[in-house]
């Protein structure tokens, strides 16, 4: 009889002990669930995030703007044409591209560290005029950093009509002075070969190229 109350007391006292640790265990499991689905949640949340902003910024950094691919003796400069913020010097030179205007021209100015300057004589030494005439001088805060292209002119502050050219380094002691209307990004390296070439000093450090470095085309893209 003792032995028989003894063995039903350890029976009612094992039961809770089991249903305890059963109950504990299952806890665990749903925690341990609860963890691995919150950090599978977390990941596919960054994953989304990262695609999400990846492609926002992507897509605020696709321009526009019109390129000019100026396809030279010595490769090929492609050009960002800020028709947003310079639309009246942009449009005359897509003006003059479409029409054919700088085939066959020569850069006729050029000096390493400063600039490469075209659109105004052919390789004879002929000069060609825009048909246009002076175009109305503009600015805005586009600066002349290096590979900018910038309308050559009489002047500070004067309208040019076709001649343009190309930074070789930044030159800001242009700003304001020139009409910048765009930027080199491609083939900066070969504004910097060009500008290397051996030239006639015209005095002040720049002149002809020694060679004749000709513009074969240049084409507008993106427009």
């Amino acid at each position: 009889m003792f032995r028989k109350n003894n063995s039903e007391s350890d029976r009612k006292r094992s039961r809770p002990v089991t249903k305890a640790s059963a109950a504990t265990k299952l806890i665990r499991n749903k925690l341990a669930l609860g963890v691995v689905l919150l950090l599978i949640f977390i990941i596919v949340i960054a994953g989304a995030y990262v695609v999400f902003f990846n492609n926002k910024d992507t897509s605020n950094n696709v321009s526009t703007n019109p390129i000019a691919i100026i396809d030279t003796s010595m490769g090929i400069i492609k050009v960002e044409l800020y028709e947003d913020k310079m639309p009246i010097t942009t449009e005359n030179f897509i003006k003059l591209a479409k029409d054919g205007f700088y085939n066959g021209m020569i850069f006729h100015r050029i000096k390493a560290n400063f600039m490469i300057q075209t659109g105004g004589y052919l390789p004879d030494g002929s000069q060609k005029s825009s048909p246009y005439g002076n175009i109305q001088f503009e600015t805005s805060d586009v600066k002349h950093v290096d590979g900018a292209i910038s309308m050559a002119s009489t002047g500070a502050k004067v309208g040019g009509s076709a001649q343009f050219f190309i930074c070789d380094g930044a030159q800001s002691f242009l700003d304001g002075n020139y009409a910048v209307f765009g930027v080199t990004i491609e083939g900066i390296d070969i504004v910097r070969t060009i500008a290397a070439q051996p030239h006639a000093d015209s005095g002040d450090g720049t002149g002809k190229p020694t060679t004749d470095i000709i513009i074969n085309s240049i084409t507008i893209e993106n427009q």
